[in-house]
């Protein structure tokens, strides 16, 4: 045998034993799964049909039904915070947004991701994924912070949100569109304007998701939905499907809704239903007018839902299609709770609301109903800011639960995302780069969760965003509004919907929560905080006097 026989023969064997080894070794059963992560942006905790509410989404409800549902997932409570924890893996802070994205002096508050972090798509990329991104940024793009700075291979996106249309005019009409890097035309011919937006950013990723199979490689894509996010806006013939059918009013639907949460196994019947804030009317005390510019708003809003799960079920079909939906984990969540900026009336502006030139938020009413059964909406650290969907999708590997009892109740985080990923993956998170020192993944793999094979580890759970801040410690929870609030205590696991407060009766048990969580905050850069501005008392007093003429002009 010459020496060329011999190196065949002895690759045989390799390949052999290679064989023999996956025989009895399940981790060689299956490639690296592809990941595709889908957030929208402002969607309440019940504001699809796996969650209870009235809009159909049957493409989320297959996607539910042949996969896995989390009950107590948990975001940030606010946009920015919340992708810079997606993307990282750690605390918002850690990373350097605990607010928005301006720069307010101190490590925790630089708005953009540092120097101490990395991305997904970094990581992932280093061990050979393909990685792509389409939609909303908003990590720092302001301050240099780029999708293509930041490990991703392919990108089309918004530095921040709040574009839906490619004619779209208004205060976010004017926002820039990069593709790959480079400024594009929001009609320019590759898009085959006019384009809606939850259409486009499907359709570009899907592109994306080509390139990385002709190139044989893994792929993760972060599809970043603007929908439905403020100014609520909707293609005109989804829209007209659900005129009218928001005029059971905020009461009877939030009851509803309420219902189909327990009926489903979602919450617990104890739990009570969180009480209609003192400030949001009775549905019956409005008149008929009132009544039907609210309904058109909540129409506006249900379409943009449509829209989105519509869009979730091309993105199956593509995969599908190309053999690669039995090996790609699918995550869908929402950034936050329902959105009560704009207050009680909302804004309903433009000569057809809903339209590319008009300017609606649906306000803290329908918030109410789009967060059932929870306290509290966006920006705040009750369940109704911080709790989100998430629904889990992977045929090669997930075992679909769906009977009443079959939802994940473990508390998990976003923090986890990246820790799955790389878990999933195969991929090595890296301790230092460039000479920076990074800091430790602060989550859990969810994969345990996922193939039912093993249990995460209980740990406690942290936030903090604009003062509101919260520790929850296995089902114990302590919560505070502002930084000036009482810290509330509540069991979640008799009430979840935060209705009866055990601060009093258990002090001692706050005085450690408390500390507790401070601890974490001079660690995690929560503190310091930024010291807080100064209001302009001429502008103040003109503000307040603005008001009150308004006021007495609605009297």
């Amino acid at each position: 045998m010459n020496s060329r026989q011999r190196i065949l023969a002895a690759r045989v064997v390799t390949a052999l034993l290679a064989v023999f080894l996956c025989s009895i070794d399940t981790s060689c059963d299956a490639a690296r799964p592809n990941v595709v992560v889908v957030m929208v942006d402002d969607m309440g905790f019940s504001d699809i049909g796996p969650y209870g509410s009235e809009i159909p989404t049957p493409h989320l409800d297959a996607l539910a039904s042949n996969g896995v549902r989390f009950s107590q997932f948990y975001n940030t409570g606010r946009c920015c915070p919340t992708r810079a924890s997606l993307l990282t893996g750690l605390y918002s802070h850690q990373a350097g947004i605990g607010w928005m994205t301006t720069d307010q002096g101190k490590p925790g508050y630089a708005g953009r991701l540092n120097e101490q972090c990395v991305t997904i798509a970094e990581v992932l990329q280093d061990d050979g994924y393909f990685t792509a991104m389409t939609g909303k940024w908003h990590v720092g793009f302001g301050h240099g912070v780029t999708p293509w700075g930041r490990g991703f291979d392919r990108s089309l996106n918004l530095p921040a949100g709040g574009l839906h249309f490619s004619n779209q005019t208004g205060s976010k009409g004017g926002s820039k569109l990069f593709l790959n890097g480079n400024e594009i035309a929001k009609d320019d011919d590759r898009f085959d304007p006019p384009w809606y937006g939850s259409d486009l950013w499907t359709e570009q990723g899907i592109k994306f998701v080509d390139e990385a199979i002709a190139q044989k490689k893994p792929f993760f894509w972060y599809l970043a939905h603007v929908a439905p996010h403020f100014p609520c806006m909707a293609p005109e013939g989804t829209i007209a499907k659900y005129r009218g059918k928001y005029m059971k009013g905020w009461d009877r639907l939030r009851e509803e809704r309420y219902a189909r949460q327990i009926e489903s196994g979602l919450i617990d019947e104890n739990w009570k239903l969180e009480p209609r804030p003192d400030d949001v009317p009775a549905w019956d005390s409005l008149s008929p007018e009132q009544q039907t510019r609210y309904d058109d708003m909540m129409a506006i809003y249900a379409a943009m839902i449509e829209e989105i799960d519509k869009n979730m079920g091309k993105l199956v079909d593509a995969l599908r299609q190309r053999n690669q939906l039995d090996n790609t984990l699918i995550l869908f969540l929402s950034d936050n709770g329902g959105n009560a900026e704009a207050g009680v009336s909302g804004k309903y502006d433009g000569d057809h609301p809903g339209d590319p030139h008009s300017n609606v938020f649906i306000g803290k009413c329908w918030a109410h109903l789009n967060n059932t059964p929870f306290r509290k909406y966006k920006h705040y650290n009750h369940e109704g800011g911080i709790a989100t969907p998430l629904i889990a999708h992977w045929p090669a590997a997930i075992k679909p639960t769906t009977n009443k009892g079959g939802w994940i109740t473990t508390p998990t985080h976003l923090i986890d995302i990246m820790a799955t990923c790389v878990d999933l993956g195969a991929a090595d998170y890296p301790s230092g780069v460039n000479g920076n020192r990074i800091v430790p993944m602060q989550g859990q793999s969810l994969k345990p969760l996922l193939t039912g094979q093993g249990e995460m580890a209980e740990r406690p759970l942290y936030w903090e965003h604009e003062g509101n801040a919260a520790i929850r410690v296995g089902d114990r929870k302590l919560v505070r509004q502002g930084v000036k609030g009482k810290w509330e205590l509540f069991d979640l696991k008799d009430d979840r919907t935060e209705q009866n407060n055990l601060a009093a009766q258990s002090p001692d048990e706050v005085v450690t929560l408390r500390k507790q969580w401070r601890s974490w905050a001079e660690q995690a850069n929560v503190l310091p905080k930024p010291p807080a501005k100064k209001k302009n008392k001429a502008k103040s007093k003109s503000a307040a006097k603005s008001k009150l003429t308004k006021s007495n002009a609605q009297k």
